[in-house]
C-alpha cells in the first residue's frame, strides 16, 4: 500500500528577516506527520519558498498554521521586493506525490481556503487545478498589479472578488491556494546587468508569448546581474535541458551567456537525469541503472511490507476482529464501517461533480464532499483511538490496588472509553444526514452506494451504542451516566427517522423497487 504523501511549496513575502522565516517554519514543524525538507530564501525577491511534505492531514493543517503565523508577522503595506506578490502568504500550492489524486489535492486546497478566509479574515483566491473560474487558473492573472492594485479594486471590481474571504485586503494581503502538478523553479543569470536582455529572452522562451510550452518567465534584475526567473510546469513535456539550451542561444544572440543558474526549493531526481541522459546523448539508458534508484526501490519494498505486516490492510483488519484478542473490538469495528459509509458518500458525491446533468448541485455536492471526506478520515483514525480506549482501561487497572490514584484513573479511562463510540455515533449520524442529501440531489446511477453508506452508518451508530451503554455500566457518577445515555438516545431516534427519510427519497429518485 503506498503512503499517501503530498507536497507544499509555501511562498512567502519574506527573506530579509530569519527570524520571521523561522517561526513560520516552526509552524509547519509542529505538525505531527508533516517534515520540513528545504527553505530558499532570496533578499533582492524578498521572498522564501518553503517546502514541506506530509499526510493529507498533516500538509492541510500546517498550511492554515504557516498562513495565519505569516500574517501575524509580514506587513505588507511594508513590502518591498522584485517577484510579484499579492500577499504575505503569496501562493500556497499542493502537490500530489503518492498515494493521493490531484482531485484530493484540489479538495484540500478548497479547504484551506475557506477556512483562511472564514478564520483569518484573509482574501483568498484558488488557482490552477483547484480555480473556480477558468481565467484564474493562471496565477499571473490574479496577481496582475500586485498588492498595491489589488488593495485599490477588490472591492469595486466584480472580476478580483475573492473565492473565500472579504473583499478588503488587510496587512497580511492575499494568498493564492490551489492544487498544481510537480514545479520545477529554475533562474538563470546571465553576464551582463541589462534587465532589458532578460526580459527579451524571457519573453521568447515562455508559452504565454509563444515560446516553449510549460514554461512560465519573466526577466529581473538580481544581486547586479540580469536573471531570466522560471517556473517549468511540467519537466517531462518539456525538459530542463532544452530549457537551458534556448536560453544559451537566446542570451548568444545578445551577445552575453549564462554566467551561472539555481534552483529554488527542491527538483525531482529525473528531471536531472533526463538532463544528464540529454547532455551525455546515452541514448539506451534505463532508469534502473541509476544505482542509487535501484537501492531506493529495494529499501522501499522492504519499509512497505514491514509497515503492512504492522498495521494491515482491510484483510488484516479482519483478521485481527477475529482474532482472540479484545482489541480491536466492536467499538473499532463500528469506527471502520463509519468510514466505510462516508467513503460511499464521498464517492457519490464526485461521480456528481462535473457532470453536466447535474450542473445545478455542483457547489452543493462539492460542500458534501469536502464534508464526507473529513468525517471518514476523523471515523478512520477512531478505529485506533477506540482500541487505545480499551487499553487505558487496563492499563489503569493494573495500577496497584492501594495506589490512591488507582480508582479515579479506571474511572477517568472508562469515561474516556465511553466518549470515544458516543463521539463516532455522532459523526456517524452525520454521515446519515450527509447520504440523504447526496441521494436527494447526486447522480441518479449512485443512489444505491449513497444509501449503502447511510446503512453503514447506521450499522457504526448502533455498534457505537452498544458501546457507549457497556462502558457506562463501569461509571459511578450518576449524572455523566444519564448525559451519555441521553445522548445515544436521541441519536438512535434521529437515525430511525433519517432510515425512513431515505427509504421515501429512493422511491422518489427510482432507486428503490416498491
Amino acid at each position: 500500500m503506498t503512503t499517501p504523501l503530498i507536497e507544499c511549496v509555501p511562498n512567502f513575502s519574506e527573506a530579509r528577516r530569519p527570524e520571521v522565516i523561522q517561526a513560520i517554519s516552526q509552524s509547519i514543524a509542529s505538525v505531527e506527520g508533516v517534515r520540513v525538507l528545504d527553505h530558499h530564501s532570496d533578499k533582492d525577491h524578498n521572498r522564501t519558498v518553503i517546502t514541506y511534505v506530509g499526510s493529507p492531514a498533516g500538509v492541510e493543517e500546517a498550511a492554515f498554521r504557516a498562513i495565519a503565523k505569516a500574517a501575524e508577522l509580514i506587513d505588507m503595506t511594508r513590502h518591498t521586493g522584485e517577484h510579484p506578490r499579492i500577499g504575505a502568504t503569496d501562493v500556497f500550492p499542493f502537490v500530489p506525490i503518492s498515494g493521493v489524486t490531484m482531485q484530493d489535492c484540489v479538495e484540500i486546497a478548497r479547504r484551506v481556503g475557506r477556512r483562511v478566509g472564514e478564520e483569518l479574515n484573509i482574501p483568498v483566491y484558488l488557482y490552477e487545478e483547484a480555480a473556480a473560474r477558468p481565467e484564474r487558473k493562471n496565477l499571473e492573472n490574479i496577481r496582475r498589479g500586485e498588492y498595491e492594485t489589488l488593495k485599490e479594486v477588490v472591492a469595486s471590481d466584480p472580476n478580483r472578488s475573492p473565492d473565500f474571504g472579504p473583499k478588503e485586503l488587510g496587512t497580511p494581503g492575499a494568498t493564492v491556494i490551489g492544487a498544481r502538478e510537480f514545479l520545477i523553479a529554475y533562474n538563470v543569470y546571465l553576464t551582463t546587468d541589462n534587465v532589458e536582455t532578460a526580459q527579451k529572452i524571457a519573453k521568447t522562451i515562455r508559452h504565454s508569448s509563444g515560446g516553449l510550452r510549460f514554461v512560465k518567465a519573466i526577466g529581473l534584475l538580481v544581486e547586479g546581474r540580469a536573471q531570466v526567473s522560471m517556473n517549468l510546469t511540467d519537466f517531462r513535456k518539456t525538459p530542463l535541458a532544452l530549457v537551458v539550451e534556448t536560453v544559451r542561444r537566446e542570451a548568444q544572440r545578445y551577445g552575453v551567456a549564462i554566467h551561472h543558474s539555481e534552483l529554488i526549493g527542491l527538483i525531482p531526481q529525473d528531471a536531472l537525469v533526463d538532463a544528464a541522459v540529454w547532455y551525455t546523448q546515452l541514448d539506451q539508458f534505463e532508469p534502473e541503472q541509476v544505482l542509487e534508484r535501484k537501492l531506493f526501490t529495494a529499501m522501499q519494498t522492504e519499509v512497505t511490507e514491514d509497515r503492512r505486516q504492522k498495521t494491515g490492510d482491510g484483510s488484516q483488519f479482519l483478521d485481527k476482529l477475529a482474532a482472540g484478542e479484545p482489541t480491536p473490538g466492536g467499538g473499532s469495528a463500528a469506527a471502520y464501517a463509519g468510514a466505510m459509509g462516508a467513503g460511499l458518500v464521498a464517492m457519490m458525491a464526485r461521480l456528481t461533480i462535473g457532470k453536466k446533468k447535474y450542473a445545478g448541485v455542483g457547489e452543493k455536492m462539492q460542500a458534501i464532499l469536502e464534508e464526507a471526506e473529513s468525517l471518514r478520515a476523523d471515523l478512520n483514525a477512531a478505529v485506533e483511538r477506540d482500541s487505545a480506549a480499551f487499553d487505558g482501561i487496563m492499563a489503569a487497572s493494573k495500577l496497584a490496588k492501594d495506589d490512591p490514584q488507582r480508582e479515579q484513573a479506571i474511572q477517568d479511562a472508562t469515561l474516556h472509553a465511553a466518549e470515544v463510540p458516543l463521539e463516532v455515533a455522532q459523526k456517524s449520524l452525520r454521515v446519515m444526514e450527509l447520504a440523504l442529501q447526496a441521494v436527494g440531489h447526486g447522480n441518479v446511477n449512485a443512489i444505491t452506494d449513497a444509501a449503502t453508506g447511510a446503512a453503514m452508518a447506521k450499522a457504526a451508530l448502533t455498534g457505537a451504542g452498544y458501546n457507549v451503554r457497556v462502558n457506562v455500566l463501569g461509571l459511578k457518577d450518576d449524572a455523566v451516566v444519564q448525559t451519555l445515555l441521553e445522548k445515544i438516545e436521541i441519536l438512535d431516534e434521529k437515525a430511525a427517522q433519517l432510515q425512513g427519510q431515505l427509504r421515501e427519497r429512493l422511491i422518489e429518485r427510482g432507486g428503490l423497487a416498491l
